[in-house]
């Protein structure tokens, strides 16, 4: 079973703006279920974490998840996260796909 990564923002100016990017990636997350992959929703991972440590330490974590999976799937609005740009770049380097269409991931997963 091939594992997925969702990346996409997390932080937001107000409380409801990250519980909203938590449920954005969340539901990104059960369609690759449903797709039949396996998904790391690192915004679940640490959900409501702040202030607990410093960011860094969910950040390095995250990259470190994100290496052991065998592709990445974006958030519409990934762009806007430092963290997730970094996520995205770190998944080119290491040579894992990005999807930025859910249905283009989809299509990946039936020909692998």
């Amino acid at each position: 079973m091939k594992v997925v990564y969702v990346a996409g923002p997390y932080r937001a100016a107000t409380e409801i703006g990250v519980v909203r990017n938590i449920r954005a990636a969340e539901e990104l997350a059960l369609k690759v279920w449903l797709a039949g992959a396996a998904c790391i929703c690192p915004h679940m991972n640490t959900a409501l974490f702040g202030g607990a440590a410093d960011d860094s330490l969910w950040l390095k974590g995250d990259l470190e998840i994100l290496k052991r999976c065998d592709a990445v799937l974006c958030t519409s609005n990934w762009r806007q996260s430092k963290g997730a740009v970094v996520e995205v770049e770190t998944a080119r380097k290491e040579a894992i796909p990005v999807f930025e269409e859910f249905e283009l991931l989809v299509k990946w997963l039936k020909e692998g």
